[in-house]
Parts: structure tokens; sequence; C-alpha cells
């Protein structure tokens, strides 16, 4: 069983660690956005209309980065809300 000390030291350091990968997962999102942008092209039909083939990824790896960011925003927020409770 842990004590309440050490699950907040487990809590400080999983934050420290999800603030410091979080650009790094935008980065790299950045980086697949790039290379979908640069080596699709063509065209596919879409509910029957012609749509350009690279905007179906960067629309799914925008949702992607968009939950990221909404994620990491709430857990800032769920933070500041145990910082203030104390």
């Amino acid at each position: 069983m842990m004590s309440t000390g050490s699950a907040r030291e487990d809590a400080k350091r999983s934050d420290s660690e999800m603030a410091r990968r979080y650009p790094i997962a935008l980065a790299l999102y950045a980086v697949l956005a790039l290379l979908c942008w640069f080596t699709l092209e063509g065209r596919i039909l879409l509910m029957g209309r012609p749509v350009e083939l690279r905007l179906v990824p960067l629309v799914i790896i925008g949702g992607l980065a968009l939950r990221t960011m909404v994620a990491m925003h709430a857990e800032r927020i769920r933070r500041s809300g145990e910082e203030g409770g104390r």
C-alpha cells in the first residue's frame, strides 16, 4: 500500500514527464503532417466527391494533435485544482 506522500510524488513525476513529452509529441505530429503533405498526391472519391489524398491523413493527424492538446490542458486544470484544494 502506498502512502499519500509517495502517491503525490509519483503524480508530480508523471506530470513533469507529461510536460516534457508534450512538445515532442506535437513536433512529431508536425513531422508526420509534413511527410504526408510532400509524399502523398492524387485524388480519391470521398462520399462521391473528389478529395486530395493528402488531406485525409492530415485530418486524422490534426485530430490526434487536438486530442493531445486537450488532454494536456485538462491535466493542467486538474493539477491547478489539486494545488488550490490543499
